[in-house]
């Protein structure tokens, strides 16, 4: 085999290598347009995230996207988690120094994504504690808080 040979055929092996690796951030055309329109304030490609459920836990490879209106946790176009505002559930985020957990749910049907952001854990996590706040469930739950207060009000 001459030399010259030897390098065509090691180049083409690294390209098929390169063009055969995976990643968790691929987005179809349309729901990255969509995610553009909303402004992408983060994302995270191919992050490490634990996920909890049911006392269990397991490990993979996620993205995260958070724009002005959405927080979405993905492997590629299947979304574990997907924060917009007419998501009605119950949403909260904590930060551990390095660490944020996000937490879906409430009680034993609770999924928390603990996960370490690439940059900035305190931005991250007020940006994506603003996506919260503009949801639907915690809108109404913000106008029950205030109701239950002027009801007990009343009663004193």
């Amino acid at each position: 085999m001459t030399r010259g040979r030897r390098h065509r055929g090691a180049l083409v092996a690294l390209l098929l290598l390169a063009a055969c690796q995976r990643t968790t951030g691929t987005l179809d055309a349309e729901q990255q347009r969509r995610f553009e329109a909303e402004g992408i304030v983060r994302r995270a490609v191919d992050l490490p995230i634990r996920r909890t459920r049911e006392g269990t836990w397991k490990e993979s490879l996620a993205s995260i996207v958070v724009t002005k209106q959405r927080v979405v946790i993905h492997q590629d176009d299947y979304f574990w988690l997907e924060i917009t505002p007419r998501s009605t559930g119950v949403y909260e985020v904590a930060r551990d120094h390095e660490r944020l957990s996000l937490r879906a749910g409430s009680g034993t049907s609770a999924t928390s994504w603990s996960f370490r952001p690439p940059d900035d854990p305190a931005g991250w996590a007020e940006d994506v504690r603003t996506v919260i706040r503009g949801s639907a469930g915690a809108k109404r739950r913000a106008r029950d808080r205030i109701r239950e207060r002027r009801r007990l009000r009343r009663w004193r």
